[in-house]
């Protein structure tokens, strides 16, 4: 019976519109709806919408048309399904223009929608706003200022920036709120404008009305924000923020602003928004609002989710500003217990806000490890991926072990796009805070199996660079990481690269036994081990090289498996892929070439660095807050010269910059088996096909690192013509994005410097920037020195740093 009746109507309704056309009477806006939700196919939808379109592009050729809004109301739905309405925009303004108020309505509603700032109709517009702002009508000035903060121009707000000065010193506080909020639209696009609301703005934060404080402490934000001065200027404001908060805390039932049983939280998060950026980096301002911080933290309920927001935005406002440390342990505390929340979005942002908090109270947050390791178990993928990183930030040489064991837990079952980024930042941490290099190298070699394909080439270096710069620890690495390759490492290729260029290097130390009770080891189950790997087609082209490279060294250590090895160096000699081929023809030549071969394939210089040598400064220690030694300048201070890619005045009085902590990062091909190798007989009568050496490589130097920022310098070409060519490499290990990041440089008068411009003058978190710089010496044989200088801007602060670089390697 009810589609019956539903049927009936729908009829019913169609004839009164064909009835309505044949009269001349449009269809109506409903009447449209149901024919659009009525088109089985896009096509049919179209036709209808066309249809639609003419008719009402006829109707508005009628000056004296009755059905105005009613044709604007269509097209204004048209214009929501994506189809072209331009073609009223005309027609509102006629509507604006008119004396009703339901005509102005419609109006104003199309000029919102169809018009922005590009139009040039929207000049147009600008007389009939000036008029409704001084209107008699309060709902009509309403209209107004709403349409006004909509689609303003920077022309439009010069214009009529009085007028909406003049509405906000008004007693009517319907009209106020709406200003308010439209001179924060005006600020936005015209900042130098924000002069004009200053003064009128103060007398809005002491109105009883709760829609003009929202209005005034949006509007107070925002130019707080934009300006250093105005700022200043409403720090005085503070305690009447604070008694508003209080009050509101305070206050009793009322209907008007309660919600779930809080007291207008909107109006609380505006206030301790604006009491944040108040408070920044002011300690005087701070105490004044400390004690209602407190009072918000301890009496707001957490049973709904509005009292969540209003936790959570306290608990940013006293991480931001210079709070006690009492009141940072109980913000810590809020988070810990959104943890234990079964919101997923809660969980979530607490990870998300432990995370850029933990630097500011480490050992508050460190209290609420164990929840932190438990949402690593999460179904979520993205409260797995934040609970990741916060371990790794929550790391130090008291609880690695413990933390190293649920996070390889973790690994073990973790999603493929998470592998990668934790072998990555497990190396980094076992590095740094590892008890001795054996556990270190216990650890890398299960993250490794675990980790398989998805370790970053990255991790395998620095492998191989620690196992080569401990000689300590060669013996015992070699025995494991044979062992962990003779076990089923065939899915993991990285652990096998590690595994083959330390038997390689090291393989006479597997035949000497290290344990009275360990199964001695013979040459003939190392080779077995290559004879299981090299032929398999699952062995990708990276370990078949390492595993070439490896055993073409072998044959110069092994004495009874000559045969076997050099038949699996042969065994490529026809690979499809060149670079396996060349490997296994020329190291075939090599075996062949007698007591030479010894000289060709003996160890390898120590590696000294590698890409993961600077540990990640979220991994925060207790130790990391003691300050860097001063560097002595001596007489450099005065006999500078200046080189900046920006025109900002740079004061010679430069500090001393920080004593480099860690040697700087470098890059080894360590495929490339000649290389540029003190060992190398580059005398020999033979031509292996490489071309003729590079220039060489100079190693870079550190000019600052303090706070998560590195600068390295690399001298790139070194004198020609009296002129050097240096690089600048600034990397950030912060989770912060640096804005603005200028570097500065200068040197010695017998010295002049040309900066160019940097590749970027933002570095996202683990990424850098590069600059390049010209040096031209003025006497020969001067030493260059260097002092350097950076700012930048970081989570809306302006940071620097300094150093001074004494030597350039290359110079």
């Amino acid at each position: 019976m009810a589609n019956a009746a539903e049927l009936v109507i729908e009829k019913i309704d169609e004839y009164k519109s064909k009835i309505g056309r044949t009269l001349g009477t449009p269809m109506r806006l409903r009447d449209l709806i149901r024919q659009v939700r009525a088109a089985r196919t896009m096509a049919e939808e179209r036709a209808v919408v066309d249809r639609e379109s003419a008719n009402i592009r006829e109707s508005f050729r009628d000056d004296d048309s009755p059905w105005k809004c009613r044709n604007i109301a269509k097209l204004l739905y048209i214009h929501m399904l994506g189809y072209p309405a331009h073609f009223g925009q005309m027609e509102c303004m006629k509507l604006v223009a008119h004396p009703r108020y339901t005509d102005k309505r419609i109006g104003y509603l199309g000029a919102m929608l169809l018009l922005d700032e590009r139009s040039e109709v929207h000049l147009l517009v600008t007389n009939s706003l000036k008029n409704d702002l001084t209107s008699s009508m309060q709902f009509v000035s309403g209209l107004a200022l709403c349409t006004l903060g909509s689609i303003c121009s920077a022309e439009m707000c010069r214009d009529l920036a009085n007028e909406v000065e003049k509405i906000i010193k008004q007693n009517n506080a319907y009209l106020k709120k709406k200003a308010a909020l439209c001179a924060f639209r005006i600020v936005k696009k015209v900042p130098e404008l924000m002069e004009v609301f200053i003064p009128c703005t103060r007398s809005l934060l002491g109105e009883k009305n709760h829609g003009v404080l929202m209005g005034a402490t949006t509007l107070v934000t925002e130019m707080c924000e934009r300006s250093p001065d105005v700022l200043n200027h409403f720090k005085k404001l503070v305690p009447n923020l604070v008694r508003i908060l209080k009050n509101l805390l305070m206050s009793g039932y009322s209907p008007e602003h309660d919600v779930t049983g809080i007291s207008d939280p909107f109006l609380q998060v505006k206030i301790l928004r604006l009491l944040r950026v108040l408070g920044k980096d002011d300690v005087r301002v701070t105490e004044e609002m400390n004690d209602i911080l407190a009072q918000v933290a301890t009496n707001t309920e957490t049973a709904k989710n509005v009292g969540n927001a209003i936790l959570y935005e306290t608990v940013l406002t006293i991480m931001e500003i210079k709070s006690e440390s009492g009141l940072r342990i109980l913000a810590v505390n809020i988070l810990g217990r959104f943890l234990l929340n079964t919101d997923k979005n809660i969980r979530y942002v607490a990870l998300n806000t432990l995370l850029k908090t933990v630097h500011v109270d480490y050992q508050a947050v460190q209290r609420h490890r164990n929840v932190v390791v438990e949402c690593l178990k999460d179904p979520d993928i993205s409260i797995r991926k934040r609970a990741m990183e916060l371990c790794f930030a929550l790391m130090n040489r008291t609880n690695i072990a413990i933390m190293t064991k649920e996070v390889l837990i973790f690994l073990e079952t973790a999603d493929a796009e998470f592998k990668s980024e934790c072998a990555s930042k497990m190396y980094i941490a076992t590095e740094r805070f590892s008890p001795n290099h054996e556990w270190h190298l216990d650890t890398m070699i299960t993250v490794l199996r675990l980790a398989g394909k998805y370790v970053p080439d990255e991790v395998v270096s620095c492998m191989i660079q620690m196992i080569s710069a401990n000689e300590q620890l060669q013996s015992y690495a070699v025995s494991q990481l044979y062992h962990a390759a003779q076990r089923d490492a065939i899915n993991a290729q990285p652990l096998l690269q590690v595994a083959f260029w330390t038997i390689g290097e090291f393989g006479d130390l597997l035949l000497q036994p290290t344990d009275v009770d360990s199964t001695p080891i013979s040459e003939s189950d190392v080779v077995g081990v290559f004879e299981a790997v090299l032929p398999s087609a699952l062995t990708s082209l990276m370990t078949k090289c390492y595993a070439v490279t490896a055993l073409a060294k072998l044959a110069t250590r092994f004495h009874s498996s000559g045969e076997r090895i050099e038949a699996l160096v042969r065994m490529n000699q026809a690979h499809i892929q060149l670079e396996l081929q060349q490997r296994s023809v020329e190291f075939n030549v090599i075996l062949s070439l007698g007591e030479l071969k010894d000289g060709l394939l003996e160890r390898m210089p120590v590696i000294t660095h590698n890409s993961l040598n600077a540990a990640a400064p979220s991994m925060i220690e207790e130790e990391a807050a003691s300050p860097d030694a001063p560097v002595t300048n001596g007489d450099l201070l005065g006999d500078l010269n200046l080189g900046s890619t920006s025109n900002n005045d740079y004061s010679s009085d430069l500090l001393g910059g920080s004593v480099p902590v860690a040697a700087p990062k470098q890059n080894s091909n360590i495929l490339d088996i000649f290389g540029d190798s003190p060992s190398v007989n580059t005398s020999a009568d033979i031509d292996f096909g490489y071309s003729t050496p590079k220039e060489p490589t100079y190693q870079p130097v550190i000019a600052i690192n303090q706070k998560g920022i590195e600068v390295q310098i690399q001298v790139i070409e070194t004198w020609k013509n009296d002129k050097a060519r240096l690089k600048m490499t600034a990397y950030n290990y912060t989770p912060s994005t640096l804005s603005n990041f200028n570097f500065l440089a200068a040197v010695t008068k017998t010295f002049e410097i040309a900066l160019e411009a940097a590749s970027s003058p933002n570095i996202e978190p683990q990424e850098h920037t590069t600059q390049f710089m010209t040096i031209t010496r003025k006497a020969p044989n001067a030493a260059a020195r260097m002092r350097t200088k950076i700012s930048y801007i970081v989570n809306g602060a302006e940071q620097v740093g300094e150093g001074v670089v004494n030597e350039f390697p290359g110079l």
